[in-house]
């Protein structure tokens, strides 16, 4: 079987070499990267979460143990020392909550930058204004928090990337992400 013919590349470029394809392949390099980083730290995360659940059961059963002991200054420092283990799991909770609130935000990196990619390297969508609002909206419509949507609309309206932050960061809703965050 014959090799298929291959596009030309930038760094040997003939008459067939395209810019744009150069970009669609730089796109297609970012998000493979992400996606790969987020599968590594998915399955960190599984485990160390599997191993918080197993020592939340432990933790409650050295608490229900301690319920039987008579009053003692050792059942008084298990009491102690249960507390103290517990509101750090929960703390350590919480951080995987956060996590996952990165990956959704990095799949949504990723697959806006497919559906940019797929723009660009279809002529006929690349210079219509209507497919790139279609593009924006598209992508907008994904993002789930507030202060990511006035992110996305500053960058819109002409911000740089610092002034967009600075407004996701004060945007009234930003404070509420960490306390909606969800307990599992």
């Amino acid at each position: 079987m014959a090799d298929p013919i291959r596009p030309s590349r930038a760094d040997k470029p003939d008459l067939d070499w395209s810019q744009v394809r150069e970009t669609v392949m730089m796109l297609h390099v970012a998000a493979s990267n992400i996606e790969r980083t987020m599968k590594d730290g998915d399955e960190s995360v599984t485990v160390l979460a599997d191993l918080f659940t197993s020592m939340m059961g432990n933790v409650q059963a050295i608490a229900k143990a301690a319920e039987n002991l008579d009053d003692s200054p050792e059942k008084t420092t298990i009491t102690q020392n249960h507390a103290t283990v517990s509101e750090k799991m929960n703390a350590a909770i919480v951080a995987f909550q956060f996590y996952d609130l990165l990956t959704q935000r990095l799949t949504h990196v990723c697959n806006s930058l497919a559906s940019l990619a797929e723009l660009i390297i279809d002529p006929r969508r690349l210079y219509n204004p209507y497919e790139w609002f279609g593009l924006q909206e598209k992508i907008k419509s994904k993002y789930t928090v507030p202060a990511d949507r006035a992110m996305f609309d500053a960058i819109l309206n002409g911000a740089t990337v610092e002034e967009a932050l600075e407004i996701s960061l004060h945007h009234p809703e930003a404070d509420d992400d960490e306390e909606n965050v969800e307990l599992f």
